[in-house]
């Protein structure tokens, strides 16, 4: 069995191998250049906070909130917390409601709060309604200090003072510290009103770690940009951890005032330091895709069409990733793949820094035709699954093993098995929910131990999602096993496929949800494309503020629902009964300000069904489930 190294043992193990290593570099702003800062000074920095914690009063086994974008500080600030034997609360940045903000401190018990100058408006905004807080440190240093806050600079002054007087007395601290101590209160993105603090230990992360080991792997002379937030467990294991572990370094997006600032400095970053290895999710993929297609576009007509030309041969060759070349005509296309590489690929790889070897995607649905894409330009995005409650990493694709489509190889050592709904064990190939067990399912829910017992059930984790075993190494997810839609005969059917593959295949719907309750057919709230429908109808001749016109989106819609029917361009692809015979237009998109998505950018289903209940329940009658009513027409 594998030593059960806390979080501590972990960082005095590779800080003691890779010392001179260069672990973080950040941008120095003022002088135009990114530093590093080696992993011995890392520790150093680390230790002096949490000296200075212990001088300030934290006892171990506090919950200290961290509230900031990413940045060295995060990390190194992060360590002194665990150092001085204290849990991290890592808050999302993007949590701006007030209340959101104060369910978590409140709920974590958090005594001290750790911010930044961006981020403390929020906090001094909340304080009056968290008495429990006590002390609030600060990354930055500024004018205005209140009472009860402290510059990062004065602790670290504090904990110089507290190691020449007491190093035995801190020594003491972090070597008392145990696999099974909590290291994070993780909330969950916020789908309900009172999220769940999930409990994460030690040895949760380096046992997630040492799983990551068995599916992919960098070298010490490797970087990363992290371009995502800091506080999820994926950017600590996949990201900070996994390249401690292996003596590489990883840099962070410089900062700005706002999330929309952080976004604008990422292409640069990408130029500047030239990473590696990024971890991303579909959001920014689809992104880097656009940037990619839209400078190819600007080369003129000839440039286009042979770069579509090379991408469609690379495609062709690439098949599903891990059967590439496997046919006979591949033979002349090999050569045609060099050449393209050479003249075309190698330039648009440039474009994102000249060195990345592969993106690691999060999110269990990733885009099949995106992976094809990265792989045909020569930087495979490799999917990967997971979950905070597992710390997160449960499967991952990688240069060794990867099969586009698949939520990649699942890690090993963990134990995982797919149930009905029944709880019976399935076999290769049949879908049921994804229960997982190993040394990185979380100890549980902070109080709250009913959702703990449903949750984890006899070392198993019960993850929620649906997805199969296509071997006993190779996993699929294919949705939500808990939202599933239920015919009146009681038949269950997932509707992810259908909701991904409408907004993927449509230029005019932008988002798709799919209900069925028992009731007598499926029904889709979409979330329309305005612009792309007013282009279609101008096309037509008509203004788009006319009632025809409108009439004729609506239809463009409805056409666009039924190319997954009979003599539709996308016949088959779904079962033909769970397919909407209504559809809702909504007024507006989904959107973290209008709370229908969370933080994760995921649709909080309940909210939107229960905001446009009436919208639903009129697609039930006659009148409604004609898409030309008089609720979709007001929604254009």
């Amino acid at each position: 069995m594998a030593e059960r190294l806390t979080i501590i043992d972990f960082v005095e193990k590779y800080v003691a191998q890779f010392a001179k290593n260069p672990f973080i570099w950040e941008k120095n702003l003022n002088a135009n250049v990114w530093e590093p800062i080696s992993y011995e000074d890392t520790l150093k920095k680390a230790k002096r906070i949490a000296a200075g914690l212990m001088a300030l009063g934290v006892q171990k086994g506090e919950k200290v909130s961290y509230l900031s974008e990413g940045r060295d500080m995060w990390i190194i600030g992060e360590l002194g917390v665990l150092y001085a034997g204290a849990v991290n609360v890592p808050l999302s940045i993007k949590l701006e409601e007030s209340n959101d903000l104060v369910f978590r401190v409140k709920h974590s018990d958090s005594k001290y709060v750790i911010t930044s100058k961006f981020q403390l408006p929020k906090i001094r905004k909340i304080l009056p309604e968290c008495p429990m807080v006590e002390k609030i440190i600060i990354f930055d240093e500024i004018a205005d200090l209140q009472e009860n806050e402290m510059y990062i600079g004065d602790i670290l002054k504090m904990g110089d003072e507290f190691l020449a007087a007491n190093e035995d007395q801190f020594i003491k601290r972090y070597s008392s510290i145990g696999p099974d101590d909590y290291a994070n209160i993780s909330y969950t993105s916020g789908t309900t009103a009172d999220p769940k603090g999930i409990l994460l230990t030690h040895r949760n992360y380096t046992a997630n770690v040492e799983q990551a080991h068995s599916v992919i792997g960098v070298t010490p002379e490797d970087k990363m940009l992290i371009i995502l937030p800091l506080d999820h467990c994926f950017a600590h294991v996949a990201g900070f951890y996994t390249m401690m572990s292996y003596g590489a370094s990883l840099g962070m997006v410089p900062s700005g005032k706002t999330g929309k600032e952080a976004l604008r400095n990422i292409p640069g970053s990408i130029k500047e330091l030239k990473p590696n290895v990024m971890l991303s999710v579909p959001t920014l993929a689809k992104s880097f895709k656009k940037n990619i297609e839209t400078t190819i576009k600007k080369s003129g007509p000839a440039v286009e069409k042979l770069y579509n030309f090379a991408l469609r041969n690379a495609i062709a060759y690439n098949k599903e990733g891990y059967n590439k070349g496997t046919e006979f005509v591949d033979i002349f296309r090999k050569p045609l793949m060099v050449l393209f590489d050479r003249i075309i690929f190698r330039k648009v790889r440039e474009g994102l820094g000249g060195h990345m070897k592969f993106f690691v995607g999060g999110g269990a649905l990733l885009d099949i035709d995106l992976q094809r894409y990265y792989y045909a330009i020569g930087i495979p995005m490799y999917q990967g699954y997971g979950l905070s409650e597992a710390t997160p990493i449960i499967s991952a694709n990688s240069p060794a093993k990867h099969i586009f489509g698949s939520s990649g190889k699942v890690v090993s050592p963990m134990e995982i098995k797919i149930l009905d709904a029944d709880g019976i064990e399935q076999p290769y190939g049949s879908k049921g929910e994804i229960c997982i067990k190993g040394e990185n399912v979380m100890a549980g829910y902070w109080k709250n131990p009913k959702a703990t017992a449903d949750t984890v059930v006899d070392g198993w984790l019960h993850t929620g999602d649906m997805g199969y075993m296509r071997d006993a190494e190779m996993l699929y997810v294919v949705g939500r096993f808990k939202s599933l839609l239920i015919s009146a005969d009681g038949e269950k059917y997932s509707p992810e496929g259908i909701e991904e593959n409408l907004v993927e295949s449509s230029k005019y719907i932008d988002g798709a949800l799919l209900h069925n309750s028992q009731d007598p057919y499926t029904i889709a709230l979409v979330t329309p494309n305005k612009e792309a429908l007013k282009a279609y109808v101008k096309e037509l001749g008509l203004d788009p503020s006319s009632d025809e016109a409108k009439i004729k989106m609506l239809e463009k819609i409805q056409e666009e629902v039924n190319m997954y029917r009979k003599g539709g361009r996308l016949a088959g692809s779904f079962p033909e009964r769970w397919l909407p015979a209504a559809v809702c237009v909504l007024p507006e998109p989904w959107t973290e300000q209008n709370h229908f998505l969370n933080s994760s950018m995921k649709v909080v289903r309940g909210r939107v069904e229960e905001a446009y209940k009436e919208h639903m329940e009129y697609a039930y009658t006659p009148e409604g489930k004609n898409i030309i009513n008089k609720m979709n027409l007001a929604s254009l």
